[in-house]
């Protein structure tokens, strides 16, 4: 069982100046504890049931870029991009930069997106959810042109490139892993099945009804289920104790979660104590499952 870190809070001590400091150990500490992955949210503005919207929140490729200065193993992505944020092609390019520049530990983070208080707030287009949803599938499918070379043009309803040119290319081969977040039965699972490399699930009740969901949608497109990486995004509040995690990878690893991610709360430090569950789960869950 792979175990990844979301840090999706940046209100530290001592104000706009010691966020890098902070952030920097905590993603070295990350690293350096043997932890498969590091997310940052992709929001510019800070999100209901973390806090209010004034606090702050880092751009999330400028903070990852950071980190990967910083470390050395740990993969790095968004947890995760909203679709309407980027234009698809400059999206493409950010994710290759930071796979080149961290040596092949990027990944692609993406989902339909759904903060319309932070695209209002920043003049963002926020279309409706069937347009959204539509902008994703494009996204999706020209990710997988231009990581694959293919400098055709691409015609789509919502985008349209006259030479997708993606120079350098990844280090990561083929790809940088494309994950998709959310739970939505109808597209956002049959486009992880047609299109990605990964899902990202909420540690819930609804788990493996989702998986079974997904399940069925690969023998739909003709995907080897096993094929998929699947994760999920746990929060666990108030101090945390090894056990605890112990106890809750065993879970999601019964669940068929091949990845499981903690999001670290306000005041916690959570990345010593997820490296020593790590040492622990192995014993008991082997690398991968």
């Amino acid at each position: 069982m792979r175990i990844g870190l979301q840090i999706p809070s940046f209100t530290f001590p001592g104000g706009p100046e010691g966020i890098a400091p902070v952030f920097g150990r905590m993603a070295r500490e990350a690293d350096q504890a043997g932890l498969h992955s590091l997310w940052v949210m992709d929001h510019f503005f800070q999100i209901q049931g973390v806090g209010a919207s004034e606090e702050p929140m880092l751009e999330g490729y400028s903070a990852l870029a950071y980190a990967a200065a910083l470390t050395e193993r740990i993969t790095l992505g968004t947890m995760v991009t909203g679709v309407t944020y980027r234009h698809p092609g400059i999206l493409v390019k950010t994710v290759t930069t930071l796979d080149v520049l961290s040596g092949g530990r990027a990944w692609l983070g993406i989902g339909a997106a759904w903060n319309e208080e932070e695209s209002r707030g920043l003049g963002v287009r926020f279309p409706p959810t069937a347009e959204r949803f539509e902008r994703l599938e494009e996204t999706l499918r020209l990710a997988r042109q231009m990581w694959d070379g293919d400098e055709s043009a691409f015609e789509g309803v919502h985008y349209a490139l006259e030479r997708p040119l993606n120079s350098p290319p990844p280090v990561r081969r083929p790809h940088p892993p494309i994950l998709v977040g959310g739970g939505g039965e109808k597209k956002t699972l049959r486009f992880v099945a047609k299109y990605a490399d990964a899902c990202n699930l909420f540690d819930s009740d609804e788990l493996p009804r989702k998986l079974d969901v997904l399940r069925g949608h690969c023998e739909r497109e003709g995907r080897d289920y096993a094929e998929i990486e699947k994760t999920s995004l746990s929060l666990l509040t108030g101090p945390v104790s090894v056990d605890q995690v112990v106890d809750a990878v065993g879970r999601l690893a019964g669940a068929g979660v091949d990845q499981a991610i903690f999001s670290q709360g306000t005041g916690q430090d959570l990345a010593g104590v997820l490296g020593e569950a790590l040492a622990q789960t192995e014993k008991i869950v082997p690398a991968g499952r």
